[in-house]
């Protein structure tokens, strides 16, 4: 019992000690700014991307094809970026499995 609260109290000084990135805005009405352009560049991504989902392929040729893959492709990448998104570290993960176990 010992060795294992010795390790998770190990653990969580660990991760204690991890830098986080942090952001500092000045101004919060360059916030809201920002992100009205941003989902207005999503709605208009996203519109092309359905756009594409609905064109007729059979008569394009191959370089054609290729073409619309990549765009679609640079498309949903720039969606993601935009998006941003909840990310989990393996350490954290980690930690709320153990914290699970522990306490069921």
């Amino acid at each position: 019992m010992k060795k294992i609260t010795l390790s998770v109290m190990t653990l969580f000084m660990l991760l204690s000690f991890i830098p986080t990135q942090l952001k500092a805005e000045t101004n919060s009405t360059s916030i809201a700014k920002t992100k009205a352009v941003e989902s207005a560049e999503a709605n208009a991504m996203i519109a092309r991307i359905n756009e594409i989902k609905a064109m007729d392929k059979s008569q394009m040729s191959s370089q054609e094809k290729k073409q619309l893959r990549k765009e679609v492709r640079t498309l949903k990448t720039n969606l993601a970026q935009i998006g941003g998104g909840i990310y989990l570290s393996i350490g954290a993960i980690i930690v709320i499995l153990l914290l699970l176990i522990l306490l069921l």
